[in-house]
């Protein structure tokens, strides 16, 4: 479509199944439960998942793109979503994403999916083109999204050392978690969520590996400020429950760890539907945990709805 670059394109070779190919060299195998609101339906159903949150697969963030080629594929992306959410609208909540290779862009886009689309936020990458979220250059983006009332969902994509670790899936495996720690300690220690206090903002995979090196973060910001509270002289685990997380986390003692680290209102069940590092059944952790009914109904939809500044009602529920 644009004449160079990794963009994204599917190859239908079979019925309900794609090969994902970026650049024309093969990325992903995809099943129809990635495009077709019908087949999501019947297998939400089927997991007794009543309403879904939509956002885009990372790899098509393409924030490498030219600006404008950018925009045009997020604008693509987001008018689809809308679509689906404005057919199914007690079903799903919409997401979209920004060209944040340009602010001014991004935040344009941002406000047309909150002002025309009707989305409830947007869902953007742990680092852009490996520049970190607490860089200068995209406060003016967070600053709007705080403005707007816009969720924030942050996903870990282009990991850090990925090219020297291939081998054995360690990108998604170790890569991620590290992602993830990067993009909020970077938040943290910019001043950028000190300045905008009522931004919210979630990160995926119960935030990485951030929760359970907040000892070993915390420790360098009080032994070496010289190094690390340059523009942010409030301690780093001030943050922890300030900002949510998803609870995609795969074994009931991280979760129980991370409630009593965040609080319980915090965490929001996240399901990496339809990919293999998802919950197979979406909420399985959850409702076999110890937690109370209430704690559970906080993890299973409470928190999110907070998050995404949503009524119950809105659903029926």
């Amino acid at each position: 479509m644009f004449g160079y670059g990794k963009f994204i394109s599917l190859d239908h070779h079979k019925p309900c199944c794609a090969r994902m190919l970026r650049d024309g060299e093969f990325f992903r195998e995809v099943e129809s439960n990635c495009w077709d609101a019908e087949t999501r339906m019947k297998e939400c159903h089927q997991h007794g998942v009543d309403v879904q949150v939509l956002s885009t697969v990372p790899v098509m963030f393409s924030y490498w793109a030219k600006p404008q080629d950018g925009l045009t594929i997020a604008q693509f992306l987001n008018n689809h979503i809308a679509e689906i959410v404005a057919l199914y609208p007690k079903r799903f909540v919409g997401l979209g994403t920004v060209p944040m290779q340009s602010v001014p862009m991004a935040i344009k886009e941002l406000e047309r999916c909150v002002k025309e689309l009707g989305l409830t936020g947007v869902q953007i990458g742990t680092n852009i083109n490996q520049k970190n979220l607490g860089d200068p250059e995209f406060f003016d983006f967070f600053a709007a999204a705080s403005e707007l009332g816009a969720a924030i969902f942050v996903h870990p994509w282009e990991m850090m050392g990925e090219a020297d670790m291939k081998k054995y899936w360690l990108p998604w495996l170790v890569g991620m978690p590290a992602e993830s720690a990067r993009a909020i300690s970077s938040l943290i220690f910019s001043g950028t969520l000190a300045k905008l206090p009522n931004l919210r903002v979630a990160f995926a995979h119960g935030g990485g590996s951030f929760p359970y090196t907040i000892g070993r973060i915390k420790h360098g910001f009080d032994c070496r400020p010289d190094l690390v509270a340059l523009d942010n002289p409030i301690s780093p685990e001030t943050y922890l429950n300030k900002i949510y997380y998803d609870a995609l986390v795969h074994d009931l003692p991280t979760l129980e760890y991370l409630v009593s680290q965040v609080g319980i209102n915090q965490i929001a069940l996240g399901s990496d539907y339809p990919f293999p590092l998802g919950e197979n059944v979406p909420g399985t952790l959850i409702k076999n945990s110890n937690f109370t009914e209430l704690q559970k109904a906080q993890l299973l939809n409470k928190t999110a709805l907070n998050w995404l500044n949503l009524a119950e009602h809105h659903f029926g529920f």
